[in-house]
């Protein structure tokens, strides 16, 4: 499982590709919160990362797809993952690789963000900040990617064209993170079943865990919808 992980890492960051989509997302990002001028941290007034936790879903939402999107499908366009299925690796093995290998890259872009937390720190004028949301924050943030990730590495498994695989990802967390809540927004829906529809998608736990109170339901939505999507990869590979 391990050399398959650092075979991701190595090809991830083996072109200017992998350094340019941390250095947009990062560019992004600093624009967002100390630049652009209806989310500028340094107008708002208060010591908070709130903006940045709001903005990052989306952000995310569309680099880890492309972080993600030739995990399987390169290794099916080229014919190594025939070559692959050579090697004492069992399919969970394999993927469990690509996928920790593709949590690893995202994590690397996430890290230093923790500067935002520093410098906002550094700003305040009393108090400082609230540790407590920004460590909840962080961890939603954290199992929000591990889902977008276990969603690229699936929609990766489908196709032989990277691009495919992007567009696919892309879609599905938008749909996941989004789709539910706004569903749950419908006349139609006001009698009482919106909240449970609005449970469904990724936003609302998200929203719950940046409170900074960990509930063991959030936690456990976000290793489920994991789990379903590598155990739909792995039922995906076996029919190859």
């Amino acid at each position: 499982m391990w050399p398959v992980c650092k075979k991701e890492f190595r090809q991830f960051f083996s072109s200017l590709t992998g350094y340019i989509a941390i250095a947009v997302f990062l560019l992004l990002n600093g624009l967002f919160l100390f630049v652009f001028p209806d989310t500028n941290l340094l107008d708002f007034g208060y010591a908070t990362l709130d903006k940045f936790f709001e903005l990052a879903p989306w952000i995310l939402l569309l680099l880890i797809p492309a972080i993600t999107m030739r995990s399987l499908s390169e290794e099916f366009r080229t014919g190594t993952f025939e070559i692959l299925q050579t090697r004492p690796l069992s399919r969970w093995q394999i993927i469990m690789g690509k996928y920790l290998g593709a949590l690893g890259v995202v994590l690397i872009a996430l890290v230093p963000t923790f500067i935002y937390v520093i410098s906002i720190q550094q700003l305040s004028s009393e108090g400082g900040i609230d540790s407590g949301g920004i460590t909840g924050s962080y961890i939603g943030l954290f199992l929000l990617s591990a889902v977008f990730v276990a969603i690229g590495i699936c929609c990766s498994s489908f196709t032989n064209n990277a691009v495919v695989a992007f567009i696919t990802a892309a879609f599905l967390c938008f749909i996941l993170y989004s789709g539910f809540n706004a569903i749950s927004r419908l006349p139609a829906l006001e009698a009482g079943a919106d909240y449970y529809i609005e449970m469904l998608g990724i936003d609302f736990h998200y929203r719950s865990i940046s409170r900074g109170v960990m509930d063991s339901r959030d936690v456990i939505y976000f290793i489920s919808v994991i789990i379903f999507f590598l155990v739909f990869t792995s039922r995906n590979l076996l029919k190859r």
